[in-house]
């Protein structure tokens, strides 16, 4: 009986997918040292499919955990070194059929797991403001070529934090969407509950824009089984910036503030002050507790260790039980990649994987099963506090840019970096709402990040808000005055590609 079913997998293995697209080449090459000074370029490209749509004359930087067919994807790891997608993630046909230019594939942290900027196989990604600070991750890469404007437009993926963090460490705008909103489809997987894709720009109105362009259903991903309704019609997202915010309600999360060891007081003070500055714009500005936000880090926790050794490990990055499309040549790359270099697996995708591991060894799958229970149940507090407010308010994280490390580093130390930053980001990869980073303030020239959380499909009122921060309050006088980073140019080249270290041939 066993033969027989053999054979079924041997007639499989002859036929083509109907969606499968033959591999293409569309150029570029891995750029040098003194043209890449911050490390935030993987691979540098010129893909314009028209010159007309929405995104026309707009330059975009892909996270390089998501296929752009042609190109190479490694996705920060050495496993994945060598891989070119046959097709492209949903969002990078939407951006192409809209008139953008991709201008190629922005670093990110070693399968993506880290909130720091130093894992990437590549070398480190050098924040902007400060060469020898992290730039923030996962989505590491994108953040810096934004600040320094080398791009304008850049899609970053977040399973905890990943597009808060480095937006809010290299001073730009970056939007986690609804759950669902976007599509991942054609992106490297970590978890199937916390995987989101979304915008990062500049400014609020470029946010919006590309949102705009990438949300919506694509039929392909069961993430939006659980949006369905986010059916948002074009142009939605720029109609909301109105500038007018004088009937919102926001709260400050008082829980987001005040982390033991890790909160720096100036980004508290930073914060505070920024959602008190809504109050000249008319709206209603006060504290409000959600307890259950301090211990939300266990249920991501839980959640990432068992979904990654599910999904990301013994999934080779796809996993099963789930209608759609299935990017099989990236889960064949890592399946090849995983067996022949799983030294070069960093150590925080190996903490999350053992401990996953041996908890269904152990236990089965109970606490998984929990931890998704308790998830509904924080998700509700953070819904009864948005039913009395429109916005929560609170850092992005509780410290500026960290200094990268400056020699090897043990186990214990690489997860610490890895993950100090990601108590007040994670908490809405759990839940689904959506949160918005923006710069509010500079504090011993370095950005601060302020986070705003909506209800579920909320988007409109967030970006409505940022907008009319950024325009209204950001750009007053000192202290909440912007401060730009340094142009590529300004950038010390030589120091810069020293920091960086070796980088795969």
């Amino acid at each position: 009986m066993i033969e027989e079913a053999l054979r079924s997998y041997d007639r499989i293995a002859t036929r083509a997918a109907c969606d499968q697209r033959a591999p293409r080449t569309r150029g570029g090459s891995r750029p040098a040292l003194d043209a890449n000074p911050l490390g935030a370029w993987y691979w540098r490209t010129a893909i314009q499919e028209r010159d007309t749509g929405l995104l026309a004359g707009k330059t975009v930087a892909i996270k390089d955990n998501i296929c752009v067919a042609g190109v190479p994807m490694m996705n920060g790891s050495r496993v994945l070194d060598g891989y070119i997608p046959d097709l492209d993630a949903t969002v990078v046909t939407r951006i192409l059929e809209a008139g953008g230019l991709i201008a190629g594939k922005a670093v990110c942290e070693s399968l993506t797991f880290s909130g720091s900027s130093f894992t990437s196989d590549s070398g480190p990604v050098l924040n902007p403001y400060d060469n020898k600070r992290s730039t923030g991750g996962s989505s590491s890469g994108c953040a810096a070529l934004l600040a320094v404007g080398e791009v304008d437009l850049a899609i970053g993926g977040d399973q905890g934090g990943s597009i808060g963090i480095p937006s809010s460490w290299s001073g730009v705008y970056g939007l986690k969407p609804t759950f669902g909103l976007v599509p991942y489809t054609g992106a490297f997987a970590c978890e199937m509950t916390l995987d989101h894709l979304g915008p990062m720009a500049r400014t609020t109105a470029d946010v919006a824009l590309l949102l705009d362009v990438i949300a919506g259903p694509d039929g392909l991903d069961p993430r939006q089984n659980w949006a369905t309704r986010l059916r948002p019609e074009r142009g939605t997202y720029r109609a909301a910036l109105t500038g007018k915010v004088g009937d919102l309600r926001i709260g400050i999360l008082q829980e987001g503030f005040g982390w033991p060891e890790t909160t720096q007081a100036d980004v508290d003070e930073a914060v505070t002050a920024a959602a008190h500055g809504f109050e000249a714009l008319g709206a209603f500005v006060t504290d409000v507790s959600v307890p259950e936000h301090r211990r939300a880090r266990d249920i991501s926790t839980v959640i990432e260790c068992e979904g990654c050794s599910a999904l990301a490990l013994a999934g080779e990055g796809i996993g099963t039980n789930w209608r759609g499309l299935y990017v099989d040549s990236m889960a064949l790359a890592f399946a090849k990649g995983r067996r022949r270099h799983s030294v070069a697996l960093p150590a925080t995708f190996k903490i999350a994987a053992l401990v996953g591991e041996w908890m269904k060894a152990s236990a089965g799958v109970i606490f998984y099963a929990k931890a998704q229970n308790l998830g509904r149940a924080l998700t509700k507090a953070y819904d009864q506090a948005l039913d009395e407010f429109d916005l929560l308010v609170l850092p992005t994280t509780p410290m500026k840019a960290t200094l990268l490390p400056q020699r090897p580093l043990s186990l214990t130390e690489s997860a610490k970096l890895a993950f100090e930053m990601d108590q007040n980001a994670s908490p809405f990869c759990v839940t689904g709402h959506p949160a918005m980073t923006l710069p509010c303030a500079v504090s011993q020239g370095l950005p601060v990040g302020m986070m705003m959380i909506g209800k579920h499909g909320g988007e409109g009122t967030i970006l409505r808000a940022a907008h009319a921060f950024e325009h209204e309050v950001f750009a007053a006088p000192e202290p909440l005055g912007t401060r730009h980073p340094p142009s590529i140019t300004e950038i010390s080249r030589s120091t810069a590609a020293t920091a960086a270290g070796d980088q795969l041939p």
